[in-house]
């Protein structure tokens, strides 16, 4: 299982505009989230690394929002190479996995590219002003290292955010597969694979 780390995009950075469709049409925009805190998770149905803790996210997705958080999750992936991330398989794996947040649909792969987002899960908390306060993993669990699923370093973050306090800065990279980028439309981190 080949494992791309998060590239740690730089903290304080602004987080990008985005208007992309949910797996039904529907459009979200990041100007509905205006004076909110915004959690934004790129994933993807069919990667190890999200499988491994999607039920944790979305009962602790439920828990951030019942805290003002806005979340959002973003499928980038070329469904061309992989299908199983087409949006009628992302409507199946939220309903499957209990996920209510908006799960987007990143077809262009740009919003992606804007966020240099690098694998799945990659996760981007904004502060109220939408500036990037932690991009580091979920916890230090993975699909095969034995350890429990959390949430805790994501949950510190939140909390850290939603108490108006300072999330620490010492981040550990999320870890996970590759975005499947399109052909000839790989970012240049792409390749430190």
């Amino acid at each position: 299982m080949a494992q791309t780390p998060s590239a740690m995009t730089e903290l304080g950075t602004k987080m990008p505009a985005f208007r992309l469709p949910d797996f039904d049409g529907n459009q979200v925009s990041s100007e509905q989230f205006g004076g909110k805190p915004v959690l934004v998770v790129f994933m993807c149905n069919h990667c190890p690394f999200v499988k491994h803790i999607a039920d944790v996210l979305a009962e602790r997705a439920r828990a951030y929002e019942r805290k003002g958080v806005a979340v959002v999750g973003i499928n980038a992936n070329d469904i061309e190479s992989h299908p199983e991330d087409a949006p009628d398989k992302m409507r199946e794996f939220a309903r499957e996995r209990g996920i209510q947040f908006p799960y987007l649909v990143d077809a262009s792969q740009e919003t992606a590219k804007k966020f240099n987002a690098a694998c799945t899960p990659d996760f981007f908390l904004y502060d109220s002003d939408h500036k990037l306060v932690y991009r580091g993993q979920f916890d230090s669990s993975r699909p095969s290292n034995g350890e429990p699923v959390t949430g805790n370093d994501l949950t510190a973050a939140v909390d850290a955010v939603v108490a108006g306090g300072r999330v620490p800065a010492d981040q550990k990279p999320s870890i996970g597969c590759n975005i499947k980028w399109k052909p000839g439309n790989e970012p240049e981190h792409a390749g430190r694979r």
